[in-house]
């Protein structure tokens, strides 16, 4: 197995039976990170518990070392876990993986380029091949070169997924400012990709049904520039990917108001404040 990156990943998404989610995915967690468009008190409060979150990831990545021998194969990721987490880096290891690393069936090779030849592949440093009968390229997509092969217009193939220097600007994860009577659904990211795409579509469908108006140009493209804030601050050099897995429930809370529904979904004050939201929590409000 040939990688370019460590990234993170776990083969269980829960630490001591305390599942992950309670960390990152409730509302408390919501006020441990900077948030498009928030005001002065959240960003107080995120700035003095950014501490706080700091401990939380060292105690996990110190967990998931113990628990799985990252360290061992030389796989431990040069980023934190909350950075894993905010860009979507984060997956699920196949089952026995790391025991088959340790008998030999698999074999982990870092190298950041790698070409062809006639029995096989060499690596970047060209000073090692491997033979292979089979070669399996999983080196992801480009989504958006797809966002510009919807048009065959230049002009909106120019504009719909922005410069390479800042995010996709599409308002809502959905509507770019500039182009009419258009929503792009399944773009954004998020741990569950589907829940994400499903809340924006709910959303799609109730502004065709006349219940809500769109702002004016402007105020989405101002909304547009505090979420690319946001995605380079806590995304990174994946800003493009647009992964708003931590500030799921604000994004939620901002669609729901758009429909004028109460975002507040679950019963209760700690229920609010301390389970973790899921599709569930927004099932029949269409």
């Amino acid at each position: 197995m040939i990688y370019r990156t460590k990234h993170w990943r776990v083969d269980k998404f829960s630490m001591w039976g305390v599942n992950l989610n309670y960390f990152y995915l409730n509302r408390i967690s919501q006020l441990f990170v900077h948030k498009p468009g928030e005001g002065f008190l959240h960003y107080m409060l995120a700035s003095a518990l950014s501490p706080l979150r700091w401990a939380i990831t060292k105690v996990i990545e110190t967990y998931l070392k113990q628990r799985i021998p990252l360290q061992k194969h030389g796989m431990v990721p040069d980023y934190s876990f909350s950075f894993a987490m905010s860009s979507c880096l984060i997956a699920m290891l196949p089952k026995g993986f790391y025991d088959r690393v340790d008998d030999g069936s698999i074999i982990l090779k870092k190298s950041k380029r790698f070409s062809f030849c006639s029995d096989g592949i060499n690596l970047e440093d060209g000073n090692e091949s491997i033979k292979s009968d089979i070669i399996i390229l999983a080196t992801g997509f480009r989504g958006d070169q797809k966002l510009r092969d919807i048009f065959t217009a230049n002009w909106c193939r120019n504009i719909v997924a922005g410069s390479s220097d800042t995010s996709v600007p599409l308002y809502r994860e959905c509507i770019h400012p500039r182009i009419p009577q258009l929503a792009i659904v399944g773009y954004s990211e998020s741990l569950t990709d589907i829940y994400v795409s499903e809340r924006v579509a709910n959303w799609v469908i109730h502004f065709l049904a006349g219940g809500f108006q769109m702002p004016s140009v402007r105020r989405m493209e101002e909304s547009v520039a505090e979420w690319t804030k946001y995605k380079n601050l806590y995304n990174g050099k994946y800003f493009r990917r647009s992964c708003i897995s931590t500030v799921n429930i604000w994004f939620n809370d901002l669609l729901c108001q758009d429909i004028g529904c109460n975002p507040r979904r679950k019963e209760g004050f700690l229920a609010e404040w301390f389970q973790p939201y899921g599709p569930a929590d927004y099932a029949g409000l269409f």
